[in-house]
C-alpha cells in the first residue's frame, strides 16, 4: 500500500474523474464536479535531459525505418527532427508537408507558438515524402484521413499518447539510452536544439524553432547557461 501516491499519479487519478464527470454532466446525470475547488497538484521537477550523440541519433533513424513507408515510426522521428513537439506532431498531416518551400506547419499548443519549421533535415524530408505519399495513396483510394502519425478525430491527450508510445518503440528497438536512461522525445528536441544554436549561435533562433517564447525554456532546451547564475536561481 501506498499511503501517500506521487504528484504524477495524483494528476493522473484526478484528469480520470474529471473526464468522468464531464461526461456525466453532458448526459445530464448530474450537475456536480467534485475536484472544482481542489487545490493545484505541483508538477515534479523535469527528469534531466539525456544527452543524445550523432550516433545514437542514427540508430534511431535506422530503427525506425522498419516497415516504413506503412509504418509511422520514420515519420515521427522526422518531425521531432524538424522541431515539432508530440503534441503537434499528432495533428500534423500530409497537408502541412510544404516540400516546394522545405518546411512543415506546427500547429502549436499551449505553451508552444505556431509556426513553420524547416525540413533541413534530409533524412527526415525524406521519409516525410514517403510517408506523405502513402497516406495519399491511401486517401485517393478509399478516403482514408491524412493524419501523418495518428488516428485522425482522436483527443488531444491520445494523440501525443500514439507519439509517445511510436518513439518509445523507436527506442526499444534500438536501445538508445543516454546517460543509462530510455531516451525520450525531449532528448531529440534536446539534441536538435543543440544543433541549431551551434549553427545560428542565437538563442533567439532556437526559440523560434521549436515555438517557445522564453529565451530561458530555449536554452534550457539547448542545455546552455547562457545568463550567469544568481541567488533567485537558488545557487548561493
Amino acid at each position: 500500500m501506498v499511503p501517500v501516491p506521487a504528484e504524477s499519479t495524483r494528476r493522473v487519478r484526478k484528469a480520470g474523474v474529471d473526464a468522468l464527470f464531464v461526461e456525466a454532466r453532458r448526459l445530464g446525470l448530474t450537475t456536480r464536479a467534485p475536484l472544482l475547488d481542489l487545490p493545484p497538484i505541483p508538477r515534479s521537477a523535469l527528469r534531466p535531459t539525456g544527452v543524445l550523440s550523432d550516433s545514437d541519433i542514427d540508430a534511431l533513424r535506422f530503427h525506425s525505418e522498419r516497415g516504413m513507408p506503412q509504418t509511422r515510426h520514420a515519420a515521427v522521428l522526422g518531425l521531432l527532427l524538424s522541431g515539432l513537439h508530440t503534441s503537434e506532431i499528432g495533428f500534423t498531416s500530409t497537408t502541412d508537408l510544404d516540400f516546394g518551400h522545405t518546411r512543415v506547419w506546427a500547429l502549436g499548443a499551449t505553451h508552444v507558438t505556431a509556426r513553420y519549421c524547416p525540413l533541413d533535415d534530409d533524412w527526415a524530408r525524406e521519409v516525410l515524402r514517403l510517408r506523405s505519399d502513402f497516406i495519399s495513396g491511401l486517401a485517393a483510394q478509399c478516403g482514408a484521413p491524412r493524419s501523418l502519425a495518428t488516428i485522425a478525430n482522436s483527443p488531444a491527450y491520445r494523440r501525443q499518447a500514439s507519439v509517445c508510445t511510436a518513439f518509445g518503440e523507436i527506442v526499444r528497438s534500438s536501445g538508445t539510452a543516454p546517460d543509462g536512461k530510455s531516451a525520450r522525445p525531449r532528448d531529440v528536441s534536446s539534441w536538435l536544439a543543440g544543433k541549431v544554436l551551434d549553427a545560428t549561435g542565437q538563442i533567439a533562433d532556437v526559440a523560434l524553432r521549436f515555438g517557445l517564447s522564453s529565451l530561458d525554456r530555449a536554452a534550457q532546451l539547448a542545455d546552455y547557461q547562457w545568463r550567469p547564475l544568481t541567488t533567485e536561481d537558488g545557487i548561493l
